[in-house]
């Protein structure tokens, strides 16, 4: 049972506080089941009797898992938002909660989550099953890894390749993704947390200093504004090469999307220094104009490669030497 710690001071919450915490305005993020449904159409095809069922099962599912762990997030997290210059607005800081309330919505979301997915397929339950189980992990003590620096960012990445594999699940429950695709997801996600992380730090330490900063979120004890930009570069190499290694087993002409991917990752970098960055809200990307100019692009010539074939392009998989004789 989750106790209740509100002061009496603040104000009981309403049903609408309720539903706040649930952060259905999140769904943005949900954008990623998008590759995962034409990756599986374009690698495997559909191997689904009912793809609009498969669909619109698969999305509720996303929708309430994540939503589930938002509400066991911004629940147990009220004692650290309330340092955060913005999040210490939120519905669980500032309205009086009660935690049997909290709980039932907890379990309300992840029946209706779970029960779809089973709906749908095994692989879909099974994928959904473990998205549940990361917000667990990640959250709820004393595991919480989300208050372990590093263990942070790459626990919480885990949902981009988890909401890849939603997607893919809608079009193919038979098979899981290519393993260098789920982990170009995961190292793509962990690149976005820690720009998230870069941003934040830059910010509270400036304005408000490092001790309210740890005190928001412990994590933050074992970074510096340098660790957290060395770790994008890394996570960003990583996603490169994973990237790479799809490209190149998989369409060799999708190799032409690399130097828009760069320029995304070097994009998104630069955006998480600005002040008051949309890094920090990633919901609030797609008001990025530079940012969706690039990702449109990138989708273009994805789309464009898909269906031409350029031979000369195959020198890349195999071994050439450059001869001076």
């Amino acid at each position: 049972m989750i106790k209740s710690t509100g002061s009496a001071a603040k104000l009981q919450g309403t049903a609408l506080a309720y539903l706040a915490i649930a952060r259905l305005d999140h769904c943005t993020k949900h954008i990623l089941i998008l590759p995962g449904i034409m990756l599986a159409y374009l690698l495997r095809g559909v191997h689904t009797d009912a793809l609009g069922i498969s669909v619109t099962l698969g999305l509720i599912t996303a929708i309430c898992v994540a939503s589930a762990n938002y509400v066991i997030n911004e629940w147990l997290d009220r004692d650290f938002d309330k340092f955060h210059p913005t999040k210490s607005q939120r519905s669980a800081v500032q309205k009086q909660l009660h935690g049997n309330i909290v709980l039932i919505e907890w379990l309300a979301f992840l029946c209706v989550g779970l029960a779809c997915a089973f709906a749908a397929s095994k692989m879909m339950f099974v994928v959904a099953g473990i998205f549940a189980l990361q917000g667990v992990v990640y959250n709820v003590p004393p595991l919480r890894t989300k208050d372990k620096a590093y263990l942070d960012v790459i626990s919480e990445a885990i949902n981009n390749p988890l909401r890849l594999m939603i997607g893919w699940a809608m079009v193919d429950p038979t098979t899981l993704p290519p393993s260098s695709v789920i982990l170009l997801f995961w190292a793509g996600g962990a690149f976005l947390m820690a720009a998230k992380r870069l941003s934040e730090f830059r910010e509270i330490v400036a304005s408000h200093g490092r001790v309210l900063l740890e005190r928001y979120r412990p994590s933050f004890a074992g970074y510096s504004e340098r660790s957290l930009t060395v770790s994008c570069l890394v996570y960003a190499l990583y996603s490169s090469f994973f990237l790479a290694v799809f490209l190149i087993k998989y369409r060799i002409e999708y190799l032409l999307i690399v130097p828009v991917v760069i320029a995304l990752f070097a994009q998104y970098l630069t955006l998480s220094m600005e002040p008051g960055s949309s890094a920090q809200k990633p919901e609030k990307l797609f008001r990025e104009s530079g940012l969706i100019a690039l990702i449109a692009l990138l989708v273009a010539i994805f789309l464009l490669m898909t269906f031409i074939n350029i031979p000369a392009l195959e020198a890349f998989t195999g071994q050439r030497y450059i001869s001076f004789q």
